[in-house]
């Protein structure tokens, strides 16, 4: 392990340390879909699936609960 010098100790008091992330997770933030499960057709249940026709019923339930 590196030993730090006296003048690096001190500059690390006086001035303080910044510690960065990567870059990478915040370069992956733009506007993708995951998953098939965000996409329209999969939350209307446009795709034909039995279980995601009953899921958007019950959304489109709960929407209009409360109008």
């Amino acid at each position: 392990m590196r030993k730090a010098g006296d003048e690096e100790i001190d500059m690390a008091i006086t001035q303080g340390i910044v510690l960065r992330g990567t870059k990478k997770s915040t370069a992956n933030n733009g506007n993708k879909v995951k998953t098939k499960a965000k996409k329209k057709g999969y939350i209307t249940g446009a795709h034909g699936s039995g279980s995601a026709k009953k899921k958007a019923s019950i959304r489109i339930k709960r929407a209009n609960r409360h109008k």
